[in-house]
């Protein structure tokens, strides 16, 4: 079981001038340094304790050739990202919303009546658990983060991204291969509204990236616009997305049963004003130095 990064005590040093702070290594929490060493990923957290690992640059295949994959998914097509950036370890929790937004997430209204099934509210409503929230929301909380850390540099993922630092260089349906029997040791899924909900984030195995959550918990925000379309005529590098629409791209799949995009390739439109109960995001942060970025690849487990 992972530990709550909120209980993590480690000593940092200040990256001037990028709003980051470093983990040293030699931390008060012998798992954190022996991960790090492992994936020779660094680990970086910033002033609220949000923490972000390093996504090398690199190519892969977006998208699925499986002749049984949903259309969505279709065509397979290679994409090139140019540059490294980082990305939230962890979905936003809500202590991270708190923090930055001055309230509670579910004091907004919802645009479905889930929360408010028996016992719904006290299962999810907790500070460890992915603050579940609009796209726009979650682009005002980017907004106010940029103001609070004094900079322009997080946003959402893009949806290439996302896929990208998913698959953390898999060819397979899942990161850790195709036997979805394993799922369950990744991904909190499958669950009913009777006595399911939002977990803990952190509390699965990572991928080999070392993203925890990545499938399941919380569907996840990109910044794309949604469409049928986009991936038959999608540039090579560094695709943004469609232009416009009328619907965002959520990726990774949820808590519960009636959520089936638990693999890397799955997609699904949302209106961007939609705030419900499973749908959350993670952050990325961006333009760092490049000396900050010269180490190794990580490796796959």
């Amino acid at each position: 079981m992972v530990k709550n990064r909120r209980h993590i005590s480690v000593p940092i040093i200040i990256l001037k001038d990028i709003g980051l702070f470093l983990f040293l290594s030699g931390s008060a929490s012998a798992g954190l340094t022996e991960s790090i060493q492992v994936n020779n990923q660094q680990i970086y957290v910033n002033s609220l304790g949000m923490r972000f690992v390093t996504i090398p640059a690199g190519q892969f295949l977006m998208g699925s050739s499986d002749a049984t994959a949903d259309s969505r998914e279709k065509p397979q097509h290679s994409v090139i990202l140019s540059h490294a950036f980082f990305m939230g370890q962890f979905e936003v929790t809500q202590a991270d919303w708190l923090a930055v937004m001055g309230e509670n997430p579910y004091v907004r209204d919802r645009s479905n009546p889930y929360y408010l099934l028996p016992c719904m509210a006290d299962r999810i409503t907790h500070p460890d658990h992915p603050a579940t929230v609009s796209w726009q929301d979650a682009m005002e909380f980017i907004e106010k983060l940029n103001q609070r850390e004094g900079t322009t540099n997080y946003r959402l993922p893009t949806e290439a991204e996302w896929e990208y630092a998913a698959r953390a260089g898999s060819t397979t349906r899942y990161f850790f291969g195709d036997d979805a029997s394993a799922l369950d040791t990744y991904a909190w899924h499958g669950e009913n509204f009777i006595s399911g909900g939002t977990h803990p984030v952190g509390m699965k195995k990572p991928n080999p990236w070392g993203l925890y959550d990545i499938y399941g918990n919380a569907w996840e925000w990109v910044s794309d616009y949604y469409s049928t379309h986009y991936y038959a005529q999608s540039p090579e590098h560094n695709p943004q997305g469609p232009d416009g629409g009328t619907e965002r791209v959520v990726r990774g799949g949820s808590w519960h049963s009636t959520s089936d995009g638990w693999h890397s390739a799955w997609r699904k439109p949302y209106p961007e004003d939609y705030r419900g109960i499973s749908i959350g995001f993670r952050v990325v942060y961006t333009d760092l130095p490049e000396s900050s970025l010269s180490h190794q690849r990580p490796q796959q487990r």
